[in-house]
């Protein structure tokens, strides 16, 4: 199954929803309570990055039966210092988002403890996407 959604910048009332809709794709696929809560913690950050830090992006979803694999992609402006910004607390959010209960600097780190493989690309003043992917046979993940 292969399912995209678009994320809008700024977009905090409706932040998590494309996450909501993913989770309620996994229950319907009887996908392992323990598997999918990974994945929607690790969706749910990437989410809730796009519409704090960037200029709006794409999340695609593609569900087989042993993996699912994600990627988030924003138009921009890109993490100048990738090694900084996976530092647990570190974050660049402003005053306002964070009023709202965001930008705990959690993100990074909470999608690379939650993905089996994730690579970002990024750099400054240029978009970010995130590839993430979570083996749902165990034994896959170690092959």
């Amino acid at each position: 199954m292969h399912v995209s959604y678009a994320v809008q910048a700024g977009d905090f009332s409706n932040a998590g929803n494309v996450s909501s809709t993913v989770k309620g794709l996994l229950k319907q696929l009887n996908i392992d309570p323990a598997h999918t809560k990974r994945i929607i913690v690790a969706l749910y950050e990437a989410e809730v990055n796009v519409v704090a830090h960037s200029f709006g992006g794409e999340i695609t979803c593609e569900i087989e039966p042993d993996i699912v694999h994600i990627t988030v992609s924003d138009r921009g402006p890109g993490i100048p210092n990738l090694e900084l910004a996976m530092t647990e607390g570190w974050s660049t959010a402003t005053p306002e988002v964070r009023e709202m209960g965001f930008g705990a600097g959690m993100g990074l780190s909470n999608i690379r403890k939650n993905a089996d493989k994730l690579r970002i690309d990024t750099g400054a003043d240029r978009p970010t996407s995130i590839f993430m992917q979570f083996f749902l046979d165990r034994e896959a993940a170690h092959a």
